[in-house]
């Protein structure tokens, strides 16, 4: 098997890759495993040593619509044989408000891109895109449903929802039209990340535990009461790949997915991180308000129902401290202040 890994030199696609990589095989929409041959990282950098001396590895360097060009079939971002791409590129909220010219190129132009290279190769290669929670906002002067179902309505209140949204129509046309078969999966905020604060208005909520744990401050630009729907890396990538796996009717409609969500608030997950690293940590958090973050973060949903996730064998995460836990096993070299057993 073929696979392309759009943003596979981010944190989300080194991950999926190395999963993928030490899995060995894959059963593509409920067919029999096959051997993964080659997995096609897809970027604007590159990846990590241990993927670039992988013989199964190929890295493209570029921007995704530069690399792909409309109506060819067959080129080195997707290569003639390919069977799934997961669709991961995407300049993040924080930066698509910043700069709305980005955020189209990035987020609808590129994902458009990779539709017509996947069409043009006529095998109707699985798609699986990762969209987002923040295609749901609240409207001003409106109220959210009080749990946000697969089937809720998105009223996306930033240029990064918007953007997702329209990315998961167009997997869903594509789908329909026999071009692709597709899979729209959206991630929870996904904490905690290891390394450097990217330019998601979220980011916070993984340097909120991150900074301090490694004896630096962090900010936390929103009030403590703040509902917020987490998955852990580990979650989120056990999400993208079963959405690959399952067949066409366990799949069931060509609408976008929910992924199961830990239901918390900042403040839990500040008491979380007190519970495993003490005062040393939670002393570290600077609760000073900023209101551009607020005002995206505050229109998200913080109760998140993953129906028909659940019934493909997919959980939320246990409890915010576990995730924690987890963080810090996986990440040793990054952790600076003692933690309680």
């Amino acid at each position: 098997m073929n696979i392309v890994i759009t943003g596979g030199a981010g944190f989300l696609g080194v991950r999926l890759a190395r999963t993928l990589l030490a899995q060995g095989q894959l059963s593509l929409a409920g067919s029999a495993p096959q051997t993964i041959a080659r997995i096609t990282l897809v970027d604007r950098a590159q990846p990590p040593a241990d993927l670039l001396v992988d013989a199964r590895v190929a890295t493209v360097v570029g921007d995704l619509t530069d690399l792909l060009r409309p109506g060819i079939a067959g080129t080195a971002a997707v290569p003639a044989d390919t069977q799934l791409a997961f669709h991961l590129a995407a300049a993040v909220s924080g930066e698509c408000e910043a700069d709305f010219d980005l955020g189209m190129r990035s987020n609808l132009d590129a994902t458009r891109a990779l539709l017509e290279a996947c069409r043009a190769l006529k095998t109707r290669p699985t798609v699986v895109f990762a969209s987002s929670l923040a295609v749901f906002g609240k409207p001003p002067g409106q109220v959210l449903p009080e749990v946000i179902e697969d089937h809720t309505l998105p009223t996306p209140q930033s240029s990064y929802g918007v953007q997702k949204f329209i990315g998961e129509q167009l997997v869903a046309d594509y789908a329909r039209k026999g071009f692709v078969r597709g899979r729209n999966v959206r991630l929870m905020t996904v904490s905690v990340r290891p390394g450097k604060p990217n330019g998601a208005a979220s980011s916070f909520l993984s340097g909120m535990i991150r900074e301090p744990l490694a004896g630096v401050r962090a900010a936390c630009p929103v009030p403590a009461d703040i509902p917020v729907a987490l998955s852990s890396p580990g979650r989120t990538i056990e999400g993208l790949i079963r959405a690959a796996t399952v067949s066409d009717t366990e799949w069931g409609p060509l609408t976008a997915m929910n992924l199961p969500a830990l239901r918390t608030s900042v403040g839990e997950m500040a008491a979380a991180l007190g519970r495993v690293a003490g005062t040393a940590a939670t002393d570290l958090l600077d609760w000073t308000p900023d209101p551009a973050i607020l005002r995206v973060v505050s229109t998200w949903p913080g109760n998140i129902a993953a129906t028909r996730a659940r019934a493909l064998g997919l959980l939320p995460d246990t409890d915010f401290e576990a995730v924690i836990r987890d963080y810090i096993r996986e990440n040793p070299d990054a952790i600076r202040l003692p933690v309680q057993p």
